[in-house]
């Protein structure tokens, strides 16, 4: 690790990309028992505003779900790894994408769920994802299944791993390409994008951002990544968040490149 310095200093009016849990949420053993807290209320409230609207939360789940945890507030969102896309204007973009193409995938890991209590398979639409936190032990069968549907939906098709979740989703579409979206649209264009993520499902945002010259910060310390600073856990992140300047602090840290 190099040394702990602070975040360079502000030189443009920035936009805000968000991964959702792990980053901005604790994680919890299921996806609905995730718990949003005020002072992260807040802190959206305070981001959003010092940045004029730019922050979008760009999320595993789905905007629906999005949307139902942080009631009554309405960020632009883009869910289901870059699936789906509610610009700043309220506009909603969908994938051109068949989701019966994932008809067969769905009904094999729904009847492979009743036989593994603990199990828990969150259909997506577009995307099935299948989170084994409960059922650690049984991660290698798992994926070997995720592979062996993936391999007959292919290239359509792609895995893409978490923190003890893994996801069967189409391949054109990623957090790379909303983070794009966003940025050639109001009030996000000609704004410096700083994209905070947890786990390798933000690494090509991470990547995304960098070519631009941005800010990517990953949170924690365990794994290897593409970004360039990181903060500690999701406190930190909620303190950085609700700062009205810029922090100048051990928080986050300089990357060697």
């Amino acid at each position: 690790m190099a040394e702990v310095t602070g975040i360079p200093a502000r030189e443009h009016a920035r936009a805000l990309f968000l991964d959702v849990d792990g980053t901005l949420l604790e994680i919890a053993e299921t996806p609905q028992a995730v718990h949003v807290p005020a002072r992260l209320r807040h802190a959206l409230t305070v981001a959003a505003d010092r940045e004029a609207g730019a922050l979008a939360l760009v999320s595993g789940r789905k905007i629906s779900d999005l949307d139902a945890l942080f009631q009554p507030q309405r960020f632009p969102a883009a869910g289901v790894h870059g699936l789906e896309r509610r610009n700043a204007a309220g506009g909603f973009i969908e994938p051109a994408i068949d989701h019966h193409a994932l008809d067969q995938a769905r009904v094999h890991l729904t009847q492979m769920a009743r036989s593994r209590p603990g199990l828990l398979i969150e259909d997506k639409r577009w995307a099935l994802a299948a989170h084994f936190r409960k059922v650690p032990h049984l991660e290698d069968e798992i994926r070997a299944v995720m592979e062996s549907l993936c391999r007959t939906l292919q290239p359509h098709f792609c895995l893409q791993t978490g923190k003890r979740v893994i996801e069967l989703k189409p391949a054109v579409h990623s957090k790379r390409t909303a983070i794009a979206s966003f940025m050639r649209e109001p009030p996000f264009a000609g704004r410096l994008p700083v994209f905070i993520g947890d786990d390798d499902t933000d690494e090509d945002g991470f990547a995304a951002v960098n070519e631009q010259g941005g800010l990517s910060i990953r949170v924690g310390y365990a794994m290897p990544t593409v970004a360039r600073w990181r903060l500690a856990n999701v406190n930190e992140v909620i303190r950085w968040l609700a700062m009205p300047r810029q922090p100048h602090g051990r928080a986050i840290s300089n990357l060697p490149l």
